[in-house]
């Protein structure tokens, strides 16, 4: 191969590395500054709190991730994250209901807001924008209207979930991993996987190709629901009770996260590691900042700023490829 040619296709290589790996190198970069910048940051103890904050994020981000490859949006989850986990409450607690059914209740719950959610935009041809802020606001006042605006005990075996086992192996880590890992193998490894990516790359193409482009729309946000009332019950556990005003803002946290993570807003292109890399970041960056005594209200201007990058970033990437 002659040095032309190598300078030719170096470039090219260069920028399918960066798109790929720039969140992670991101990361480590920000690991780096944090450690040097703080004694506390790079011990075990911080480091499993990183994992702990960033693990309803990430289940948040990776049903979102669903949803953002087939270029749609949904910001109904943190509203469908609190609502999944008051109506389990309230079921094993004001209902009597054994715990084990008033976890597949609250489970219900997240699939059939996305599925809702799947019907206003499949059927309904309403925007995702706006469908899906039309369930946060329902999500959000079913939440308040079941628990009269004030928390609810959780079941002692649900609150569990809060727990650390042994040491060093927090639960909320545990099932954001594994969540990552079904996240991964659906995209990638399934049918439904496949056709979210082609809908999301043309969906005109897609439907010529015989997808069948509103059913797979609904599996998508039935997905986004389901991983939505998961992050709920796991932020319950943590906090002990249900919360109709918890998960406040997190969905716009969630998509940040998969945009950080390499995803694009026009749809076709997402990966779960991406969306785990850019949940860390967050939360790595937040608590670093805390570590550093940075107040809250800047730490919320440095999150705009990378989210603003992000984009920034999707947006030059999409332009070079058209």
């Amino acid at each position: 191969m002659t040095a032309v040619t190598l300078r030719g296709r170096l470039p090219g290589r260069l920028q399918t590395a960066l798109g790929e790996n720039g969140a992670l190198l991101g990361l480590v970069a920000i690991v780096v500054v944090m450690s040097l910048l703080s004694g506390n940051f790079l011990t075990v103890t911080n480091l499993l709190n990183v994992g702990v904050q960033a693990a309803v994020t990430a289940i948040l981000a990776f049903g979102s991730t669903f949803v953002i490859v087939t270029a749609g949006i949904d910001l109904s989850v943190g509203a469908v994250a609190a609502l999944a986990a008051v109506v389990l409450a309230w079921s094993a607690g004001s209902a009597g209901l054994p715990w084990p059914i008033a976890l597949i209740i609250g489970l219900a719950v997240g699939v059939v807001a996305g599925l809702l959610n799947g019907v206003l935009v499949s059927f309904g041809k309403l925007p995702p924008f706006i469908a899906t802020l039309a369930t946060q606001g329902v999500g959000r006042g079913l939440a308040l209207v079941i628990s009269a605006g004030s928390p609810i005990i959780l079941p002692g075996a649900v609150s569990h979930l809060g727990d650390t086992i042994g040491s060093y192996l927090p639960v909320p880590v545990i099932v954001m991993l594994v969540m990552g890992v079904i996240t991964a193998f659906l995209l990638s490894r399934t049918y439904s996987g496949r056709a979210m990516y082609a809908i999301g790359g043309n969906e005109e193409a897609a439907r010529l190709s015989g997808i069948k482009i509103n059913r797979q729309k609904l599996v998508t946000y039935a997905l986004s629901g389901l991983f939505a009332a998961i992050a709920g019950i796991v932020l319950a556990s943590r906090l002990d009770s249900a919360q109709p005003d918890a998960a406040t803002g997190y969905e716009l946290d969630a998509i940040a996260a998969v945009v950080i993570g390499g995803a694009s807003l026009s749809g076709g292109k997402g990966r779960a590691f991406g969306t785990f890399v850019g949940a860390l970041i967050l939360a790595t960056l937040r608590n670093g900042l805390n570590l550093l005594s940075v107040s809250s209200f800047w730490q919320e201007v440095v999150i705009g700023v990378v989210i603003a990058l992000a984009v920034l970033i999707d947006s030059l990437r999409q332009r070079n490829a058209a």
